[in-house]
């Protein structure tokens, strides 16, 4: 996550362009009266907003401007499909908004990049993986869940960086070795929380996840 102080003020409205868009799209696709009808999906939805919320909240924080935290977002995606997921991303932001925890100026390009780019991979993941039709369902946990997940961290650090780069504002890494770290330090954390998370759900709960045919990998 990243402070309004060290973004630009084009970046800033640039992501406020994009995440707007973004959430009326989410919104446009959401099946709103299935929601509405469905207790069950409704305790989903505010349930994965919570924990995405005290994830979040579970993070580093440095005077530079930019903080690190684990993403949870490839989980979230493949629980309740990608409309519900970039929604629900954005209520987790307006509730560390609302604590003071991230800038009201910076929320849309921070959206893009823990909430848009994450389910983003994870969809384009998901896509692939049920293009391909497997029967055996490792095959969707590993590659919808770890690997979505590492690739996503990796993207989303990527792009992050990439746009302090660019904006100039932030003092940057003198030694590459020091991003290497940070990276090395997200990524195979956040691919076994997601990981683990989807694992947990195919095995008690496969109802609930809405990108897992049950008819096929849970076949006798």
């Amino acid at each position: 996550m990243i402070s309004a102080q060290v973004l630009s003020t084009t970046s800033l409205t640039l992501g406020w362009l994009a995440y707007v868009p973004l959430l009326l799209w989410a919104a446009s696709r959401t099946r709103w009266i299935e929601l509405f009808s469905d207790l069950r999906r409704q305790h989903l939805l505010f349930g994965t907003v919570l924990g995405l919320f005290a994830l979040w909240l579970v993070r580093r924080d440095f005077d530079s401007g930019v903080s690190f935290h684990f993403l949870g977002m490839t989980a979230v995606t493949l629980l309740l499909d990608w409309p519900l997921a970039v929604l629900g991303g954005c209520l987790a932001q307006l509730g560390l908004l609302a604590l003071g925890r991230q800038d009201l100026a910076a929320l849309g390009i921070n959206g893009l990049l823990i909430v848009g780019l994450p389910v983003l991979v994870t969809e384009t993941c998901a896509n692939l993986v049920e293009r391909a039709q497997p029967r055996n369902l490792f095959v969707y946990i590993f590659c919808s869940g770890f690997f979505a997940a590492a690739l996503a961290t990796v993207l989303c650090l990527l792009a992050a960086m990439t746009l302090l780069w660019w904006d100039g504002l932030f003092a940057m890494p003198e030694w590459l070795g020091d991003f290497v770290g940070y990276l090395w330090l997200m990524l195979f954390p956040e691919a076994f929380i997601n990981g683990t998370v989807i694992s947990a759900l195919v095995v008690f709960c496969p109802e609930w996840l809405e990108t897992f045919d049950r008819t096929r990998y849970l076949q006798e």
